[in-house]
């Protein structure tokens, strides 16, 4: 079967398909194919294009203690600094999942000295719109969108209580009813599709194991580098190791470190991150989905809107129909 004849829209490739609606639009050949053997486009630190810019939001509690002096004390020449470095999406998250976004990395937390019970995502600095909000949104979007899936992955929370942590699963589970996917052993499409499942909720937490519609923390791999070529190299070394049995995701987002942000006064992190998108688009490329050892499964990155990243992972998906053919 060539790669130009591959999809449910006849003569497109899967890359040219409509991506908002990519998975609806797969060749049945691959509708029985486990998710975890997918190719999925995922967006990290998905909530960070509503980061609080007008300084109400204290630095989160997970920067290094300096950084949060700095902040207090010379708030004005800090801050320019820790947005330009924070925001890792600029897109909304129904933009993100138009573009084919299908997994997104969520970051919890509860805001210090916050007398309410909302709850936010923070990178950097907390976020303007709270978590209830944003489900609401991925909610709405899912309605319009019956046939696609979304993986949304909990975790990193910061100053939750195992109050808070179960007033966050009571609004998940009244977000999305019956939307949500329990803990089962093989997942496609077909099936999800069959029961109306369209939401995988992953949660980095212990209360995951005693709720059947919390699935445990996906493994990240995250290399910790800030070039291209030594994150390649790092994930190239860990691919001889095989993949994880389920769900895990290879994160292509490049990591700055304060030397760096002090050494580049006058760069963001999209700068860093549009300036290696080919060397990293092209290394994509190359990888393969499915259950052998090497193959890769989610992909996620930084800014995914602003590059040809979404159809080149859904690409990937053409080498197993290759195999099966």
């Amino acid at each position: 079967m060539s790669s130009g004849m591959v999809s449910g829209l006849s003569g497109l490739s899967l890359g040219e398909l409509p991506m908002e609606s990519w998975m609806s639009h797969l060749p049945c050949a691959l509708w029985d194919t486990p998710l975890y053997h997918l190719a999925i486009p995922g967006s990290h630190n998905a909530i960070t294009y509503c980061l609080d810019m007008n300084d109400r939001s204290p630095v989160d509690l997970m920067q290094p203690d300096l950084l949060q002096k700095l902040d207090k004390y010379m708030k004005p020449l800090i801050r320019p600094f820790v947005y330009k470095w924070a925001i890792t999406q600029e897109f909304t998250i129904k933009q993100q999942l138009d573009c084919g976004v299908r997994y997104c990395d969520l970051r919890i937390a509860h805001r210090p000295n916050d007398s309410s019970t909302d709850l936010y995502f923070y990178h950097g600095v907390y976020t303007t719109l709270t978590v209830e909000t944003v489900l609401m949104e991925i909610r709405e979007w899912l309605d319009a969108h019956p046939k696609e899936v979304v993986i949304l992955s909990f975790s990193h929370f910061l100053g939750l209580s195992q109050e808070l942590h179960m007033l966050l699963l009571t609004t998940i589970r009244s977000v999305f009813t019956s939307k949500l996917c329990p803990k089962t052993e093989v997942l496609s499409l077909r099936k999800l599709w069959a029961l109306g499942h369209q939401v995988i909720v992953s949660y980095e937490h212990n209360i995951a194991n005693c709720h059947t519609e919390l699935w445990p923390h996906i493994p990240y791999w995250w290399a910790n580098k800030c070039k291209a070529e030594a994150l390649i190299e790092e994930f190239e070394h860990r691919k001889q190791n095989g993949r994880p049995g389920g769900f895990f995701v290879t994160g292509i987002n490049l990591t700055e470190d304060l030397k760096y942000i002090c050494t580049h006064p006058t760069e963001s992190l999209k700068d860093l991150v549009m300036s290696t998108y080919p060397t990293l688009l092209g290394w994509v490329k190359e990888q393969t989905p499915g259950s052998r050892v090497g193959s890769l499964n989610i992909i996620a990155g930084d800014f995914i809107t602003e590059s040809h990243f979404v159809p080149t992972v859904v690409t990937l998906n053409e080498k197993l129909l290759k195999w099966s053919s």
